[in-house]
């Protein structure tokens, strides 16, 4: 048995352990009832707090729309303003540009345009939206005017800084020969470059507006000088040369003034037919000159020509620009304007160009060949012969591929027409040069010199002027 002792005490310390178990649980009671009291706080304030988020929302919403409707009439009133602005501009106009315009381009070229130019929005605003305005027929005296003074401007500067130029002395200087001698008495004179510009500026304007086209093509004869000045910068795979291109297009741009072209060459001529000429004989001046540039273009291409090293990179240069210049003719009303005064200008650029074709086949009409030896009985000299003749072929026709890959006929129709014409005069050499030595015992390793068939040497051929090949 426990004695009584022992029992009271194991009594009493149950009863303690108890005690502060009821202790701790009336705590932890009293601390969910405060935590439920400060939880029931808290959404009451949190409802409270969104209702107030309600409110507000619903009192700015309106706020927001209205002051989006405002900025938007804000933006329409600014816009109209500026459209308004721009409408009344249009009736400042020539009170803004009278002291300009009437003072004239001289000086002020550029300001000048730019005042003509807001002349000009002017009467196509008046014509779109109210043409019985008077204001229109201010604006359209306005616009008159200045066309008369840049007219008047224009003659002003052609007098005061271009001097007459004899005819044979255009046609030497568009020769482009540096070794030509020019009477000492006789002095080409450039327009001043500013005067110049000027000159051309004045001119483009006028003629898009329908007025002077002589202006222009005094410009345009001016403009020509440089064209066949001495240069240069030969292109490296035979291609149209810039001074061909330029030369058409200055050619070109003649025909849309062709009967002012060919008064103005009229109007040099010292005969006494020139008093009285006709369109017909303006026209036939108008040929012949042409017909000039064309020969000193020609002659001018073939000194420039001697350039190249390879003969046939001068062959194909030369045929490159010829037929350039035929075709150019052909698609344009050249051909007909040159043909008035040389009937055969066509078929003269034909010949120059199947002649180009011919130089450019010469360079390689050296084809493998061997004697009529006895084949049976060769000796080590004319094994060595053959061999020989194989490693030029070879050779020779690795350079070609590997050098006129990069040249250029832009001209597909010539390409294929030279490329044709290589193949027809190499394929039958080198299969003639392939019979003969059929059942030639030269080698014991054939494979070393027979390194191409003849399928793949016309391949190889059909690849020349072709950079991607």
């Amino acid at each position: 048995m426990i004695p009584t002792e022992d029992a009271s005490a194991r009594k009493r310390e149950i009863e303690d352990k108890l005690k502060q178990e009821q202790e701790t649980l009336s705590f932890i009671r009293e601390s969910l009832e405060k935590s439920d009291q400060l939880t029931k706080g808290m959404v009451s304030i949190l409802s409270s707090f969104e209702s107030r988020l309600m409110q507000l929302e619903n009192s700015i919403i309106p706020v927001h729309k209205q002051t989006e409707n405002l900025q938007r009439l804000q933006e329409n009133v600014d816009k109209t303003l500026s459209c308004l602005d721009h409408v009344i501009s249009y009736y400042h106009v020539a009170k803004d540009t009278d002291k300009i315009i009437r003072e004239g381009p001289a000086g002020r070229l550029d300001e000048y345009l730019a005042c003509i130019a807001k002349i000009q929005k002017a009467v196509e605003y008046f014509q779109d939206n109210n043409p019985d305005s008077p204001e229109l027929n201010t604006v359209k005296a306005r616009f008159e005017k200045g066309k008369e003074l840049l007219e008047a401007e224009f003659r002003s500067l052609l007098m005061r800084y271009s001097k007459p130029v004899p005819p044979i002395l255009i046609l030497d200087t568009i020769g482009g020969d540096e070794d030509m001698e020019v009477q000492e008495d006789v002095t080409l004179e450039h327009l001043p470059e500013a005067v110049l510009q000027d000159i051309i500026c004045i001119s483009a304007w006028l003629v898009e507006y329908g007025r002077n086209q002589g202006a222009h093509t005094q410009t345009l004869l001016i403009s020509c000088r440089p064209l066949f000045q001495p240069q240069y910068n030969m292109p490296k795979d035979g291609t149209v040369h810039e001074l061909t291109s330029n030369a058409i297009l200055f050619l070109q741009q003649l025909l849309d003034f062709q009967e002012t072209a060919g008064a103005m060459l009229a109007s040099q001529e010292s005969s006494s037919s020139a008093s009285s000429y006709s369109s017909e004989f303006s026209r036939r001046l108008l040929s012949t000159y042409i017909y000039k540039v064309l020969g000193n273009l020609q002659l001018n291409l073939s000194n420039k020509a001697k350039v190249y090293e390879d003969p046939a990179l001068r062959a194909v240069f030369l045929h490159n620009n010829y037929n350039y210049i035929l075709k150019s003719l052909e698609k344009s009303e050249l051909i007909q304007l040159v043909a008035v005064t040389h009937k055969k200008v066509e078929g003269s650029y034909r010949e120059l160009i199947e002649q180009e074709i011919q130089n450019y086949q010469r360079r390689y009409k050296k084809h493998p060949s061997i004697p009529a030896w006895n084949f049976e009985q060769l000796k080590d000299k004319e094994r060595q012969i053959i061999k020989d003749k194989f490693k030029g072929f070879n050779d020779g026709l690795e350079e070609l591929c590997k050098i006129q890959q990069g040249w250029a006929v832009p001209d597909k129709e010539q390409r294929d027409a030279i490329r044709q014409a290589q193949k027809r005069v190499v394929s039958e050499a080198y299969r003639a040069f392939l019979q003969r030595c059929a059942n030639i015992s030269f080698t014991k390793n054939p494979e070393k010199y027979h390194r191409y068939s003849l399928e793949q040497v016309e391949e190889m051929i059909d690849k020349l002027f072709d950079t991607s090949a």
